[in-house]
């Protein structure tokens, strides 16, 4: 199934023959005050069951990659879907922009995915909550993906209320892991920045943040499914949520 998460009028101008359109809004919702938030599980399989994906299935997620936040969004969605219980799923290197550049074969005609009742096994341990976080500060590794403005309390975003970053953090910017294109950096590459970060013991717990649980997803994404680490989860609040707390450990 390839899964095309771009607008509705992106996706008629073209896309991947037989790709099925479902807007990366459908994956990612406002919820709580906070933005980039799980649906509902019910909700979640139900989406998940009408782009025509069933636990066998094999995923690849497209976006066009304009910007960070388009190519995120297809890790975010990726990443989604293995928390959902799919075993099979992967992301479109340099996306829908590259598929046209490489002179790839385009359609313009919707493509209507036969509807399926998806009954996966959600893995919960691929997103984490606030107090979880709180509970294993100076015990995980613990990411921040943002900037290094960001990371050193130099910038923030508006919806964030303090500057800073979670007390004991270290910094991985997910900018540093793609070409000007929008692909991605070498395997080789990319492993290497992971195991001078991190360390190179694939069972030490990794929980990775960015501002609202949204760019966190590439780094978690790939340590999980590409480098073998065993125990990499998401802090889907981040920072907007993080930072309300004022008992929530900064620096």
């Amino acid at each position: 199934v390839v899964l095309d998460i771009r607008k509705a009028e992106e996706y008629r101008a073209g896309h991947i023959p037989n790709a099925v359109n479902v807007f990366y809004g459908s994956w990612a919702i406002g919820k709580d005050g906070l933005r980039n938030q799980l649906p509902a599980t019910d909700d979640l399989f139900d989406i998940i069951g009408s782009a025509g994906i069933d636990t066998d299935s094999i995923v690849v997620v497209v976006d066009k990659v304009d910007t960070m936040t388009d190519r995120v969004g297809i890790s975010r969605v990726a990443w989604t879907l293995r928390y959902a219980g799919l075993e099979n799923v992967t992301m479109l290197d340099g996306g829908y922009n590259k598929w046209v550049s490489d002179k790839k074969t385009v359609s313009t005609e919707p493509f209507k995915a036969k509807a399926k009742t998806y009954k996966g096994k959600v893995n919960d341990n691929f997103f984490v909550n606030k107090d979880y976080v709180k509970s294993r500060l100076g015990k995980a590794i613990i990411v921040d993906t943002r900037e290094p403005d960001f990371y050193l309390g130099k910038k923030k975003l508006d919806f964030v209320a303090k500057a800073g970053h979670i007390a004991g953090a270290i910094s991985m910017p997910t900018s540093v892991m793609y070409n000007k294109d929008g692909t991605l950096k070498s395997k080789n590459e990319l492993e290497l920045m992971a195991s001078s970060a991190i360390g190179k013991d694939i069972t030490k717990e990794v929980i990775i943040y960015c501002d609202t649980g949204k760019f966190a997803t590439i780094w978690a994404f790939l340590l999980s499914d590409l480098f073998g680490y065993k125990n990499v989860k998401v802090y889907d609040g981040s920072m907007e949520e993080w930072t309300k707390d004022t008992g929530a450990p900064m620096e």
